[in-house]
């Protein structure tokens, strides 16, 4: 039977200011828009809203800017049913935002982000020094790369001693150092992200996903120790490379994608509130593929995330022969 994990997250809010145009403008050129809005986000605090509304018991360890932004993203998490007492405000800083323009064609969406991190990068180590002590407490430890390096392997160093899992979301892609490779249980790069931190593309053939490529990289990753790689790859679904092969899952297709923005940090607080929950890895990911399919057929960060209940009934609809989705009822 599934349980209610407990999960911490450390990591970023960010406020999302969206910017939709049929065509993204090309350098010293105006262009009138199609919409605008703004919506909560963050890597981190997607994940954790979307652990929360999967059922997980949710703390998230962060900071703000003392401003609007900030209560509205706390607010918003609280609503979902994170735990935001430890989210720290600094009045002498702004709270992160980051910058999406979404061009919308008759194909889908695609979006580039400008992040401009504000109060998260002023978070230090002695602000999250009480976690030492505190974080065996929890089933897994989230983490992204919106937040220091320094406070990011502080408190990865303090989980894999504690025995906690952690699972490591490089995104943005930046430099890894051996230190945290060596804490992280999991590492969920996108493609892109995977590219880059491995030094070897990652091009598509016919059929989506080019395996040669995909065997280059995942030994390069293995060979720094990864033992659980997990790329997500957009439209082409997934793959999870380690000590077992190579593993692709493919995309759970929808009939309309809206926004692509959180469909990272869907699926992979998805996946660890499935893991953790009691799934095996190979159901953990297909719920996982079902829930980031929702979220991308919605607008927006946190608004686009669904609930335990939205993803059983999309496993029901498409009559997944995995686990019985009726087992979900354990995280309502």
């Amino acid at each position: 039977m599934l349980k209610k994990p407990k999960i911490l997250v450390v990591g970023s809010f960010m406020m999302d200011l969206i910017a939709s145009t049929k065509q993204a403008p090309k350098s010293g050129e105006t262009i009138i828009g199609l919409k605008f809005q703004t919506a909560p986000g963050g890597k981190g605090a997607n994940q954790a809203v979307q652990c929360a509304r999967l059922g997980a018991h949710v703390t998230m360890v962060g900071q703000v800017g003392d401003d609007a932004f900030g209560k509205i993203m706390t607010d918003t998490a609280a609503a979902a049913g994170v735990d935001v007492s430890h989210v720290a405000v600094d009045k002498n800083e702004s709270s992160g935002v980051g910058h999406i323009l979404l061009e919308v064609t008759e194909h889908g969406a695609r979006n580039r982000i400008t992040v401009c991190p504000g109060a998260n990068f002023t978070l230090t180590v002695e602000d999250v020094a009480w976690l030492k002590e505190d974080i065996k407490n929890y089933d897994l430890l989230m983490m992204q790369f919106e937040l220091p390096m320094e406070v990011i392997e502080a408190v990865a160093g303090w989980a894999h001693e504690a025995g906690v899992p952690v699972m490591v979301n490089p995104a943005p892609a930046a430099p890894i150092s051996a230190k945290l490779l060596s804490c992280a249980t999991y590492l969920s790069p996108n493609e892109h992200e995977a590219a880059i931190i491995a030094d070897h593309p990652l091009r598509a053939d016919e059929s989506g996903v080019n395996m040669e490529d995909v065997q280059a990289v995942s030994e390069a990753f293995q060979a720094r120790g990864v033992e659980n790689l997990i790329i997500t790859l957009g439209e082409n679904g997934s793959i999870v490379a380690g000590k077992n092969g190579i593993h692709h899952t493919a995309c759970v297709k929808m009939p309309h994608v809206a926004d692509p923005t959180a469909a990272g940090d869907s699926f992979v607080a998805a996946f660890c509130t499935g893991l953790c929950a009691g799934l095996p890895q190979g159901e953990a990911l297909a719920f996982a593929s079902h829930t980031a399919a929702i979220t991308v057929s919605r607008m927006g960060a946190m608004p686009s995330l669904p609930t335990v209940s939205e993803v059983q009934a999309l496993l029901m609809e498409r009559s997944y022969q995995g686990f019985d989705p009726r087992e979900l009822d354990a995280l309502k």
